[in-house]
């Protein structure tokens, strides 16, 4: 498991951090009243899923029967949902969800586009406690973001936001102050990012950020210098998500190429998986995350073929969630003919889901507290 790079009273406790949120709780600013969980609700081993233009977060088991919600659907363009929703993690309990808003002429339901630019976070029955953002805004400053995709909670409660139209990475303490930034100090042009689409924090303290538009992973000081890059062997074509693994390599998600590939210390590639080689796989789907789990399967998710795959080390999908793939037009819209919404299950479909982790699985990512373990 990744440590905080934090030492002594500056280090959070799993205790410390939750009484942070609970205290946040008292001043939430929207309400799900009502709400009843189920008592399967936030077991390890469920799947949390960012159902992008079904505007929604779900939680599922593992049979991809859904557990919890948040958000109201493919239709409702409220703050009352979290809009083109990018990124989820789990809290402890609670949900820290990025909303980065629907562009204009991307899906027939907001064909004007719908702005959100909210990184949220909120209890188990839909209450957000603590957001940095402003709903329908969109701007660069104080407490303004423009298409935050990404939003890591670090062990010391700050979080981290992935600001990609802003093209910066903001770590941001529960005061809503920024208290780092990259490219920050650095003014070098060859060090700047160009739409950038993850951070997380690594065990030795740096930053591994996914620069989507310039075809790199970067890792990154806290003086704000870049001391490592990952491109597989200058092969990457969009790189959506990148995640240190507990071998040393980088697991990147090359959404130009439409693959997962693992990459060791010298940038070699040891590993790939490739998600549109079905006949039935939209022209290019564009995946988004790939994450390395546990058991050592690679979750993906395969965003325009509107599908969650769980694949094995050796290319065997072993789980699916979201209808059978159904092609697709490459024009208007690039999403495969299999889109769908349902309030019970994903197995009657999923619109281009962008994220997916599994609860309590922080295999190569950051792991919300420092447990020590």
């Amino acid at each position: 498991m990744i440590k905080s790079h934090l030492k002594g009273s500056a280090r959070f406790s799993f205790r410390a951090a939750l009484t942070a949120i609970s205290v946040l709780a008292l001043v939430g600013t929207a309400s799900a009243d009502g709400m009843k969980l189920s008592r399967h609700f936030n077991q390890p081993g469920n799947i949390l899923i960012a159902d992008q233009f079904n505007n929604r977060v779900i939680e599922t088991d593992t049979a991809g029967n859904i557990i919890w919600s948040f958000g109201l659907g493919p239709n409702d363009f409220s703050d009352q949902s979290i809009i083109g929703v990018n990124d989820a993690q789990r809290v402890g309990e609670f949900t820290l969800m990025a909303g980065t808003g629907t562009p204009a002429g991307v899906i027939p339901q907001a064909p004007d586009g719908a702005p959100d630019n909210r990184v949220v976070l909120v209890d188990p029955k839909g209450k957000i406690v603590w957001q940095y953002g402003q709903f329908g805004q969109t701007g660069l400053g104080s407490n303004l973001l423009n298409t935050p995709v990404q939003c890591t909670w670090l062990p010391d409660a700050h979080v981290l936001i992935t600001d990609q139209a802003n093209n910066r990475i903001i770590e941001v303490n529960l005061k809503k102050q920024i208290v780092w930034q990259y490219p920050g100090s650095n003014t070098n042009d060859a060090d700047q990012l160009n739409g950038p689409n993850s951070a997380e924090l690594l065990e030795n303290g740096h930053i591994l950020i996914a620069d989507q538009g310039n075809n790199r992973a970067i890792e990154v000081t806290r003086g704000d210098q870049i001391v490592r890059t990952f491109t597989a062997g200058d092969t990457v074509n969009i790189v959506a998500f990148a995640s240190r693994l507990k071998n040393g390599d980088t697991l990147l998600t090359d959404a130009g190429n439409s693959r997962a590939v693992e990459v060791d210390t010298n940038d070699v590639v040891v590993w790939q998986y490739v998600t549109d080689t079905d006949p039935l796989s939209v022209p290019a789907p564009l995946p988004t995350r790939a994450i390395r789990l546990k058991n050592g399967d690679t979750l993906i998710s395969d965003q325009f073929n509107n599908r969650i795959i769980r694949v094995n080390m050796a290319g065997e999908i072993v789980a699916s969630y979201g209808l059978p793939l159904a092609g697709g037009p490459v024009n208007p819209f690039p999403f495969g003919n299999n889109a769908g919404y349902d309030l019970h299950t994903t197995q009657n479909g999923l619109y281009s889901p962008y994220d997916a982790k599994v609860v309590g699985d922080y295999t190569g990512l950051t792991p919300p507290f420092d447990c020590d373990k």
